[in-house]
């Protein structure tokens, strides 16, 4: 039997909180999801402003870095790369820039999707909330 971690509610809560202050404090309005490792949704909030797409894509982001087990970004890069026949990979359908994967001791516990702004925007925001958590729960 493998024993893996996983995020809980808090967890969920401290890096949406994270990334959400991010995004405040660039003015960025966003829509940001964080998933569990099966790429259910946690935790969600849409930004005042955010466009209301923002809300679905910011989830197919989160669930396709969380599925991948990768950062959206490398997926996106791929398909750009000439592997366009991934486009009809079932149940992918967030791949683009601004799904961050949340991985610990080499466990995928789930991903951060943002959407609402530019790709390397939204990859920051995300980021911020992954990397503030794993500052909290990996000693240095």
């Amino acid at each position: 039997m493998i024993t893996k971690p996983a995020l809980e509610h808090d967890d969920a809560q401290r890096i949406l909180q994270a990334a959400q202050a991010e995004a405040l404090k660039q003015a960025w309005p966003v829509s940001i999801a964080v998933c569990d490792d099966g790429g259910h949704l946690l935790a969600f909030v849409r930004l005042n402003g955010a466009n209301l797409a923002s809300t679905r894509i910011s989830q197919s982001k989160a669930h396709t870095a969380t599925l991948m087990k990768r950062d959206t970004k490398l997926v996106e890069d791929m398909v750009n790369g000439g592997r366009t026949a991934f486009l009809s990979a079932p149940h992918l359908d967030g791949m683009l820039e601004g799904g961050v994967a949340i991985v610990v001791d080499g466990h995928c516990l789930g991903a951060v999707g943002v959407s609402g702004v530019k790709a390397p925007e939204d990859a920051q925001v995300a980021r911020a909330g992954v990397d503030a958590w794993l500052a909290l729960v990996k000693p240095a």
